[in-house]
C-alpha cells in the first residue's frame, strides 16, 4: 500500500499555530470565552482580579506561542513548552474547575490529539 504524503508543512504548522492564536488572542485577549475567566476565578487565591490578570497574561503567551510555532525555530523546544503548559493547564483545570468544565474528558481527549498534531510540526524539516 502506497502512503499517503502529509499534507504540507505550512498547512501543519498553520493548525497548531491557529489553535494557539484562537486561544490566546480570541478566547483570551479579546475576552470572547468568559467561561475560561469561571474556571481560572476558582483557583485558590486567584479569585478574578489575579485570575484576570493570568488569564490576560497566558493569552499574550499563547499568542508567542502561535508565532514561535509558525517561525520553525527550536521546534523540540517549542513542543516541549506546549506539551508542559497544555499539561499544566488541563491538570489544574480538573483539580480546582471539575464541576464547572462542560466536557472534561472531552477537554483531555481534544488535547491529546492536538498535542500529537504538536509533536508532528515538531518533526518536519526546517523551513530552509
Amino acid at each position: 500500500m502506497t502512503p499517503i504524503p502529509l499534507p504540507p508543512d505550512w498547512l501543519i504548522r498553520g493548525a497548531v499555530a491557529a489553535v494557539w492564536l484562537y486561544e490566546g488572542f480570541w478566547c483570551k485577549l479579546l475576552r470572547r470565552q468568559p467561561h475560561e475567566f469561571e474556571v481560572v476565578a476558582t483557583v485558590p487565591y486567584f479569585g478574578p482580579r489575579i485570575g484576570t490578570a493570568f488569564l490576560l497574561s497566558l493569552g499574550a503567551a499563547e499568542v508567542a506561542i502561535a508565532v514561535w510555532s509558525l517561525s520553525a525555530f527550536a521546534p523540540i523546544d517549542c513542543a516541549i513548552v506546549q506539551t508542559v503548559l497544555l499539561i499544566a493547564l488541563n491538570s489544574n483545570g480538573l483539580l480546582w474547575a471539575r464541576k464547572i468544565l462542560h466536557d472534561p474528558a472531552g477537554m483531555i481527549v481534544k488535547n491529546f490529539a492536538f498535542l500529537v498534531l504538536v509533536w508532528v510540526s515538531a518533526g518536519l524539516p526546517d523551513w530552509t
